[in-house]
């Protein structure tokens, strides 16, 4: 199928791209990578008076480490962020979790902030920064906020964001010591979207565990001092709080035994992981 006609623009810079989109609003939608736009675009699940581009705005285009943090641009794509340097040592969650984000070909395109405001729940950008407790910057002609994951993601490909607004960019806390960080999910295939994921900090007594796949968004759960039984405990209630659901891929009996088995392998690998 092709996309319904649309009128398109390159912005060159920050403010163009904003005051475009505050002209536009509703009738906008601002165009990063496009691996999740273009196809909705193409099935006309989507249909937009204008498409805003923002690839080729270079000062939204970077990664760095500052104030306890990992900011990571709006232009800036997965691959980018994968191949950061420091990205193993200042962010070990991220560096489990990008390889298994679609393939070589689409996070060459794809974006972080596009992965978060498409808002997928099996989606393991959105699941990072939930156990994290990352944040979001949003940024509109008027002004600019900051929402903390809990608050930017508020269902199902759903966000807070403002139809005048941009995600400029994305806030992932830097790893602390003592802290361990672990990843896995399950797919039908290597790249594809997640039937659940699970990703998991450990520091001292402190579990923190979030799930994706399973809800409208990653859930996510921070229990202290629990022993191991009480563990099993705490992954079945939360399992069973989630519920899951039926599609062609799994039931949702199936995915409830998966948090129950991913969650403990998750929980016990970051326990081995804390340095």
């Amino acid at each position: 199928m092709k996309p319904a006609e649309f009128d398109y623009l390159g912005a060159e810079s920050p403010d163009e791209a904003l005051d475009a989109l505050g002209r536009h609003g509703e009738d906008a939608r601002v165009l990063a990578g496009g691996q999740s736009l273009m196809a909705m675009l193409n099935m006309r699940l989507a249909s937009q008076q204008i498409l805003i581009d923002i690839g080729r705005i270079e000062p939204w285009r970077y990664v760095r480490a500052d104030g306890g943090v990992i900011e990571v641009g709006a232009g800036t794509t997965q691959a980018e962020l994968l191949a950061w340097p420091d990205l193993a040592a200042k962010a070990p969650l991220l560096a489990k979790a990008l390889p298994h984000v679609g393939h070589l070909q689409t996070r060459s395109r794809g974006t972080v902030c596009g992965s978060l405001c498409h808002a997928d729940p099996s989606s393991e950008l959105p699941l990072c920064l939930a156990v994290l407790g990352g944040e979001v910057v949003l940024k509109s002609a008027k002004g600019s906020r900051t929402l903390a994951a809990k608050d930017f993601q508020t269902g199902m490909l759903s966000t807070a964001r403002k139809p005048d607004e941009i995600a400029v960019a994305a806030r992932f806390p830097v790893a602390r010591a003592g802290t361990g960080y672990a990843f896995e999910e399950v797919t039908r295939r290597h790249g594809d979207f997640a039937i659940v994921a699970v990703a998991a900090a450990v520091s001292g007594p402190s579990v923190r565990v979030a799930v994706g796949g399973v809800a409208d968004r990653p859930m996510v759960r921070e229990w202290t001092g629990l022993t191991e039984a009480d563990m099993a405990d705490a992954l079945n209630g939360l399992a069973w709080e989630m519920g899951g659901f039926d599609d062609i891929h799994a039931t949702a009996r199936y995915r409830r035994e998966l948090v129950r088995r991913i969650g403990a392998r998750v929980i016990e690998e970051a326990r081995t992981c804390r340095s």
